[in-house]
């Protein structure tokens, strides 16, 4: 019996109406050689030229439309002309809280022909997960501000750490490289110079670590994680971090594994309350829209993690090899030093899935 699988589908900004076609054709290639599923998609047009147009990034009842979906596949949002405050508090973090989405993963991984920025390495040096707690810390909206435009000016921004959302995100950690056949998970802190909500952070990561006896266990300080990430990458399984913390170790990461045009992420509710979101790291890239030379590879790459946590982890390997096929091959875009279109590499990565 073919299982179907209802997509909310959110193009965004920019590049995003390019990738995301892109990324359905793949999914749907491997639908149909896979078999046991396939997907039907309905296109929501929110976005910053929405915003424009409507006065919101989506209509007053956009979640609890795209609620009823299994899943959601996302572009890119943001782009000049609206301030990045309204497209990320309009529609992206909207959807992340309201759907618990409270695991950011972000798999950092250098691919073969991909070349790190980084001296000598080579696939195998640079392959981790960075598990980002992606519903408040530092990106809580708590706060305000008085005297506005005044020397008297007082803006305060509050971060809130829940045990609830501390314990869950660092659990999430821990099973994932157990799951995985990982042997480390590192906590990202800054304990000595945030006196309150890291501390509180550390506790609970030596409370959780207390089940997970098999597996090393370390707290580095943000700043030296990251100068690490630069120093010594396979130094690294899992890294479990705030939600500031893990987005700025998220694009780090991918800048080290070569290119942010093919790093991928999911904005996950493991509970499966309500649908998670897939969406690449890249952003909506104005400088090259329209131009059909975005790497759609960060996108596909999300299809995979889809189809992983959807349940078919076989088809979901499927498309990575054919991504690695596709690189080694050399149809690539331009900031991996090809000379492939958009739609060409999609078309490589449809036809290595085809061949398998």
């Amino acid at each position: 019996m073919t299982k179907e699988i209802r997509v909310a589908v959110i193009p965004g900004d920019g590049i995003g109406r390019e990738v995301v076609p892109a990324g359905q054709r793949v999914l749907d290639t491997v639908a149909k050689i896979h078999g046991g599923f396939r997907f039907t998609y309905k296109t929501f047009p929110w976005s910053c030229a929405y915003y424009l147009e409507h006065g919101r990034m989506m209509p007053e009842d956009g979640l609890k439309i795209i609620s009823q979906f299994d899943t959601i596949f996302l572009g890119s949002v943001g782009f000049p002309g609206v301030p990045d405050h309204i497209s990320l508090w309009g529609l992206l973090l909207p959807i992340r809280r309201t759907f618990e989405q409270y695991i950011n993963l972000r798999p950092v991984k250098l691919l073969p022909n991909v070349k790190s920025p980084l001296a000598n390495r080579v696939p195998g040096d640079i392959d981790f997960f960075v598990v980002r707690e992606n519903n408040e810390g530092e990106y809580s909206n708590m706060g305000g501000s008085i005297y506005q435009g005044t020397p008297h000016e007082v803006v305060i921004q509050n971060s809130v750490f829940t045990r609830r959302g501390v314990e869950r995100v660092i659990r999430y950690a821990f099973e994932l490289a157990r799951t995985k056949g990982l042997k480390k998970v590192t906590s990202a802190t800054k304990s000595n110079g945030i006196n309150y909500t890291m501390p509180f952070w550390d506790q609970v990561f030596r409370e959780i670590g207390k089940g997970y006896k098999d597996m090393e266990q370390e707290q580095l300080h943000i700043d030296a994680l990251a100068a690490r990430f630069v120093t010594n990458p396979n130094h690294f399984d899992v890294v479990v971090a705030s939600n500031l913390f893990g987005d700025i170790l998220t694009d780090l990461g991918p800048a080290i594994a070569g290119s942010i045009g093919i790093a991928p992420s999911a904005n996950l509710n493991p509970e499966r309350s309500y649908p998670s979101m897939f969406e690449p790291v890249h952003g909506s890239a104005p400088d090259i829209a329209g131009k059909g030379v975005a790497n759609p590879i960060g996108q596909i790459w999300c299809g995979s993690m889809m189809l992983e946590h959807l349940g078919f982890p076989d088809a979901a390997e499927v498309v990575m090899k054919a991504i690695v096929a596709t690189i080694q091959s050399g149809s690539v875009t331009p900031d991996l030093g090809g000379k492939a279109t958009t739609r060409e590499v999609a078309d490589a990565i449809c036809n290595a899935i085809e061949q398998t």
